[in-house]
């Protein structure tokens, strides 16, 4: 516990963006204290967590919050949502896919959703700044980072099936393509990038800014504590947090001189602002929280990857060693009927699993078996819309998630699923996987009509855990972006957000590096207000 309780800025939640923000903070100005709050516990010495093959074992472990959803009218209600319970978040949870964000999706953030000054140019900048590359200096690298605390890697083409993948996609007319090469990929398949060290320790928010500076005079690390409510005063000044870090549930105070920053994630940041009294002044009655400001779009436009699966019987045996089993990145456009809605971008995607896949198609009697592998449709920009509430004035009560998968009123969500799902058989068709390719487990050839594989779909679905939008920026005249561009909350002073409920629009690739950006961009921005 730090003996510290007095700070000049709180950074709530170790995770993704706010490890990065919290280090950055301290780095700036050596004469600020700054505290990092994390409920989860520290990942120093925890094998599961440091060790990026080994990822899968931490879906509804003991460092997951593991969230289940509300039941859902047109999806799949046995999903679980998993959000970490551990220093670096998400990132300490992932398969560390590592992308920079498409110029496109950047640039509409200011242009459409009017988040002044997040844009390519700004965010690439950023990109740059927090990695250490490996394709840095290299012919068509020479925009990569070589010196930031972030190392990503290329992972090595070593998987057989993997390779043969790549070789029938290209028969598909689906061509090997370069990722984060400073280009958008609309149309290609590739090995990922991804941040993980060279003796396989994933390169988390944790490990990449926090281990290195925890001796750092200024910084405070302060993990088992979960923030109860943010603290304002009658001027509707932030002034600090009430924590918890006992079994009897009964808080202190840690106070912040200066500002808070939120970084508890898409969920957790809309819950504990909610708690807060800050929210849609309607819900917090329900609940019986006092309003202090009437914020209707905390905890609304909850957006997600959602992600449909597809697997075959292996004919060869498959690899039984990975970097982190999901190896393979899949992007080009189907014909889902809906013309040019996303310029300059793909509007599907897939990765490819050498693992088996059957969380959600067992409990339905598909076969399932272990020498397999699958491709995992998902639709980058989903349309439909969600919400996480309160369920109760408790903070120790989970919030209500509800994605509302596949509501979308033109049906555009399912229809790109159901022509990615055509996609991926029709790659795993070609020649170059005539070796590999045995029988289709799930769906299985039998399902082949839109509405059998709509159904299926329903059933069946997953996420890529990429929930965002939830405390969105905007312009300071929108009323439902509870942010204004500099990530600071509307109607109150010294609290601002920091992770990736801020995104106004979810990008088109897994976004975890992009929270690591928006941590960078937020300490920039407290500096720059100071």
């Amino acid at each position: 516990m730090a003996e510290n309780q007095e700070f000049d800025y709180i950074v709530v939640g170790g995770g993704s963006s706010g490890a990065a923000a919290a280090a950055r903070l301290s780095e700036k100005d050596p004469e600020a204290q700054v505290a990092l709050v994390e409920a989860g516990p520290d990942d120093a010495g925890i094998d599961e967590v440091l060790q990026l093959n080994r990822w899968m074992e931490l879906l509804e472990s003991g460092y997951d919050w593991d969230y289940q959803i509300e039941p859902q009218e047109n999806g799949n209600s046995f999903m679980r949502m998993a959000r970490a319970k551990v220093m670096g978040g998400c990132s300490s949870h992932n398969s560390c896919i590592a992308f920079w964000a498409p110029a496109e999706d950047l640039d509409e953030w200011e242009s459409v959703h009017g988040a002044a000054g997040w844009n390519a140019e700004n965010a690439f900048r950023l990109y740059r700044q927090l990695e250490t590359n490996e394709d840095a200096g290299t012919p068509g690298g020479e925009h990569h980072g070589d010196s930031g605390p972030v190392h990503l890697m290329n992972i090595p083409p070593k998987d057989p099936c993997g390779n043969a993948l790549l070789d029938a996609c290209e028969q598909a007319g689906i061509p090997r393509a370069r990722f984060n090469a400073g280009e958008t990929v609309t149309n290609g398949a590739s090995f990922f990038q991804i941040n993980r060290q060279a003796d396989g320790t994933r390169a988390s928010s944790s490990v990449s800014y926090v281990h290195p500076i925890r001796d750092r005079e200024n910084f405070h690390l302060i993990t088992g504590a979960q923030v109860k409510r943010v603290l304002l005063d009658e001027g509707l000044r932030a002034t600090g947090v009430e924590i918890v870090d006992n079994a009897f549930g009964s808080p202190r105070t840690l106070t912040a001189r200066r500002e808070i920053v939120l970084s508890a994630g898409a969920v957790d940041t809309p819950k504990l602002l909610m708690l807060s009294g800050i929210g849609p002044r309607e819900h917090l009655e329900e609940v019986g929280v006092v309003t202090a400001v009437d914020s209707p779009g905390v905890g609304s436009h909850l957006q997600d990857h959602p992600e449909a699966v597809i697997q075959w019987e292996a004919r060869k045996p498959m690899v039984q060693d990975s970097t982190q089993w999901w190896e393979i990145g899949i992007f080009t456009s189907v014909d889902a009927g809906f013309d040019d809605e996303l310029p300059g971008r793909p509007n599907f995607m897939m990765h490819y699993g050498s693992v088996n896949f059957d969380m959600h198609t067992l409990r339905r009697g598909f076969p399932s078996s272990e020498n397999v592998f699958c491709l995992t449709p998902n639709v980058p920009h989903a349309r439909s819309r969600g919400t996480v509430r309160l369920r109760s004035l408790d903070f120790r009560d989970k919030p209500k998630v509800d994605p509302r998968y596949f509501t979308d009123e033109e049906g555009y969500d399912m229809k790109v699923m159901i022509e990615g799902i055509r996609t991926a058989r029709r790659i795993a068709e070609q020649p170059a996987l005539a070796e590999w390719r045995g029988a289709e487990q799930f769906p299985g050839q039998d399902l082949q009509s839109d509405e059998e594989l709509a159904d299926y779909v329903r059933e069946t679905h997953n996420t890529v855990y990429h929930p965002v939008g939830t405390v969105r920026m905007g312009a300071d005249d929108d009323a439902l972006s509870p942010l204004d561009s500099r990530l600071r909350v509307k109607g109150v002073t010294g609290l601002r957000v920091a992770d990736a409920s801020v995104m106004p629009e979810i990008t088109t690739v897994n976004p975890n590096i992009t929270c690591f950006m928006i941590g960078e961009r937020a300490a920039e921005l407290i500096a720059e207000d100071a």
